[in-house]
């Protein structure tokens, strides 16, 4: 028989919320407000493969390593404009703080058009909803401008936990602070290694929300259909 979901945790990137542009439109506008102009999509590619170095030399923040969350995004951009040509460090400077505060409010971000109504959904079953990110400090309030915030008892990002997805501690820690046992647990997802196989290392139930209409081609072999949602919609019948 299965055990009542007593606890929901949720991803937020690309599951609650995504950026209102791509990170290369917005790295782009801001560029332009300060007379240099450069090609959102050359800002893409920099901007991932810097990510992907930075993420490898200084994982999770740079928190081993000495850094602040603020400092290793300062950097992030930086770079991103290096690669693209721009090298004033005055303007660079500018432009990384400017981003960095224009992500951490809603300015840069938005809500799925599912999302709302299934947290209400979630309330009113009295399932008790938590969150669980690969995110700096800035995750709350950010929750808090989108008007998310208050559906969640408790929100652990790996900045603060000092924890990163897919290491099965920072979900073990979410069932402590709830104090329910894996079984009475789901989390919610749209990464197929750091929510869905994570969670269920753990002994949670998972799901992968996948908005596409096909199946994620990461997920075949890994995910079976009934564990893909392509809407939170579908998330209601699944707990009643």
């Amino acid at each position: 028989m299965k055990m009542r979901t007593r606890l929901l945790t949720w991803d937020v990137k690309n599951t609650l919320l995504r950026v209102r542009h791509t990170v290369g439109e917005l790295y782009s506008s801001e560029a332009k407000l300060h007379g240099i102009r450069v090609e959102a999509k050359a800002l893409d590619r920099s901007f991932q493969a810097v990510v992907r170095m930075q993420d490898k030399l200084f994982p999770n923040y740079g928190q081993g390593q000495g850094l602040s969350s603020h400092q290793w995004w300062v950097e992030i951009v930086k770079r991103t404009f290096r690669v693209c040509g721009v090298s004033d460090e005055r303007v660079l400077s500018l432009l990384a703080e400017n981003l960095y505060q224009g992500f951490s409010s809603a300015k840069n971000w938005e809500v799925f058009s599912d999302v709302k109504d299934t947290l209400i959904h979630c309330d009113r079953l009295g399932i008790h909803m938590a969150v669980i990110s690969n995110f700096d400090h800035r995750l709350e309030q950010i929750l808090v401008d989108c008007g998310l915030r208050e559906h969640f008892q408790f929100v652990l990002t790996s900045e603060g936990v000092g924890i990163a997805k897919p290491d099965h501690r920072i979900f073990t820690k979410a069932l402590g602070f709830a104090q329910v046992e894996p079984k009475q647990a789901m989390h919610i997802g749209d990464d197929v290694w750091m929510d869905y196989l994570a969670a269920r290392a753990v002994g949670m139930e998972s799901y992968l929300i996948y908005r596409g209409k096909e199946e994620p081609a990461k997920a075949k072999g890994l995910v079976p259909r009934a564990h893909i949602l392509h809407s939170l919609q579908q998330l209601h019948s699944l707990l009643k």
